[in-house]
């Protein structure tokens, strides 16, 4: 079995030290790398490919979130899981809008971590318990208002969003790589981060969700 690759980007060198010792015994990780800020972590990401960043959020220079965004837009096959001391609802939102998998507090015992990342690795999100009742509660409190603010759809990065309004127009993937230039294989893994992340088995559930928020209307190019 392979191992799961893993880059562990934080500033505080002894939460990393001890990142690395924690981790290191568990037979299927492998760690990739140590990031010390966020410029660090997307060029250790783009030259390691690893297939987990877990990325702390207050970083100096370039945030986590810069980070996770700019590794996204990369490499979206990565999964971003991040471990921070930050609970707070525009954290949260920011990170999962960037494209993170992933959000735990660095409260979470050493198996809780293990678990994240060994979910994250088979494309799947998961959240620590206290930020999955706050998901919840926002879910809830805006249910009833337009289509246009479903509550999975904070979720997504800009770019998902993008594929997703031409997903609910009925492009395929070598349609929607054409539209928004990229590659087909980008195109692959923002639909795959895009199931996961709206929780549905396949692309006919993800195009009804978004057509039930107002998505695949008429769009330019």
């Amino acid at each position: 079995m392979e191992k799961i690759r893993i880059l562990l980007a934080d500033d505080h060198p002894m939460f990393r030290e001890g990142l690395v010792s924690s981790l290191s015994s568990v037979a299927e990780f492998e760690i990739a790398g140590e990031a010390s800020d966020g410029e660090e972590a997307v060029r250790l990401a783009e030259e390691q490919q690893p297939d987990i960043v877990l990325m702390d959020i207050s970083m100096p220079g370039k945030n986590g979130i810069e980070a996770t965004r700019d590794i996204i837009r990369t490499s979206p096959h990565i999964g971003i899981l991040i471990l921070t001391m930050f609970d707070d609802d525009a954290s949260v939102f920011s990170a999962m809008r960037a494209g993170a998998r992933g959000y735990m507090l660095k409260g979470a015992r050493k198996q809780e971590i293990v678990r994240a990342i060994s979910v994250v690795s088979s494309g799947e999100a998961i959240f620590s318990s206290s930020i999955a009742r706050k998901m919840m509660f926002y879910f809830d409190s805006i249910m009833g208002k337009t289509a246009a603010a479903h509550p999975l759809l904070p979720m997504l990065t800009e770019r998902e969003r993008e594929v997703l309004e031409w997903l609910a127009r009925g492009s395929d993937n070598a349609e929607i790589a054409r539209k928004l230039s990229l590659t087909l294989k980008t195109v692959r893994n923002h639909v795959s981060n895009i199931l996961n992340k709206l929780q549905v088995a396949d692309r006919a559930q993800a195009i009804l969700l978004a057509r039930e928020a107002g998505l695949g209307g008429e769009l330019q190019g």
